[in-house]
Order: structure tokens, then sequence, then C-alpha cells
């Protein structure tokens, strides 16, 4: 199939699939003489895998090892629970300080009456010290 019908298999945007095959990600069956690219249904299968480790908050980098243990038949699955559990510390972390942003936002929202100049605005002077 296309880029355009491989794209709109994966619900992805034809750029989309070429983005992925500059990083290394994906590479087409073939190309035909025409010079255009030809793809199957594993392709729209290793982009929806892709698009899907994205919305899990994989890097593509993080990816392409992640497709580098799905292609490999010696891999173990340690590895790529390893790689899991990686990327859920580090969204953890990510939730810890965005907890704190609100907390420390909360109160200077409660700290601003939402009058006066701006001069003395405690919501500005917070962000100064």
């Amino acid at each position: 199939m296309t880029i355009s019908k491989v794209a709109k298999s994966a619900d992805v945007n034809p750029a989309t699939v070429r983005y992925y095959e500059r990083r290394g990600l994906l590479a087409p069956s073939r190309r035909r003489a025409s010079g255009y690219r030809d793809y199957d249904d594993g392709h729209v299968r290793q982009i929806r895998f892709i698009k899907r480790a994205q919305e899990l908050g994989f890097t593509l980098r993080e990816i392409e090892e992640l497709l580098a243990l799905r292609l490999d038949p010696g891999a173990d699955c340690g590895a790529v629970r390893q790689q899991a559990t990686d990327k859920l510390a580090d969204i953890e972390q990510r939730l810890r300080d965005l907890e704190g942003m609100c907390r420390v936002l909360r109160a200077l929202v409660a700290a601003c009456g939402g009058q006066g100049s701006t001069d003395a605005c405690p919501i500005l002077g917070a962000m100064e010290t």
C-alpha cells in the first residue's frame, strides 16, 4: 500500500510516516520502480505501536529500543519490564513535581486579591524572588 494508505489505516499523517522513516523507526517493504514506497499491514501495526507507546510517555528513542526488543527473538521480557518500570518512575516524579507546582500556585492565587497595582501583586512578587 502507498504512504497515504498506510497513514490513513494507522490514523496518522503521511508526514508522520516519513518522519518515523527518517528516525529509523519504520522502513518500507520496498520501493516501486516509480519511487513510491510500499507498505503492508505489519507497518500499520508498527505505526500504531509507536503512537500507543508515545501516548504512554515513551520518547522516540525509547520506542526505538522497545521495537528492537520486539523484533529480537532472543530478547527477554524483563528488559521490556525494566523500561516500563523506568518510565513509570519518571512519570511519577513528574507528577510529584506538578503537584508541588499546584500547591504553590494555589497559595499564590489565594494570597492575591486580584485588585490594585501589579507592583504589589503577590504572584508577580513571588516570581521575582
